[in-house]
């Protein structure tokens, strides 16, 4: 396994960083193992795919979850506001990091991951290839 690390500053986006550092390492399959920090502001979408919530207001990475690779990223985020509740989504571009993100992604030598168009979602989902011996 590889791992990739980076601190994330103030004025980042999130989304486009980890998407960053999957092209610039060439990624092929990979998984967030651990994201730390917090976000001024935060842009997720809910599960129906078309509702896009946006947040102006600091908000600690409860956690971040999903698979990168420098030809997709799927992402979901879970944030806590000053009042400790909580909410998470779809990751979207948007997501501002406010003092620090430590992020850390686990690539996953041997596999491949990319997308194909799904008739029955609408979407462009992911596909899983074992890379040959």
């Amino acid at each position: 396994m590889n791992i990739y690390c980076k601190r994330l500053r103030r004025g980042d986006d999130l989304l486009r960083e980890i998407e960053r550092l999957a092209a610039e390492n060439g990624l092929r399959a990979g998984v967030v193992l651990s994201a730390v920090g917090c976000v001024s502001r935060a842009r997720v979408r809910d599960a129906s795919g078309v509702a896009v919530r946006e947040i102006n207001a600091p908000c600690e990475i409860v956690s971040l979850m999903g698979t990168v690779s420098a030809a997709r990223t799927h992402l979901h985020i879970s944030l806590s506001s000053e009042d400790l509740s909580t909410l998470g989504g779809h990751l979207l571009p948007g997501c501002i990091v406010n003092t620090t993100c430590e992020l850390v992604l686990a690539g996953l030598p041997g596999w491949t991951m990319g997308t194909e168009q799904d008739e029955q979602t609408g979407y462009d989902e992911i596909v899983f290839s074992e890379d040959a011996p």
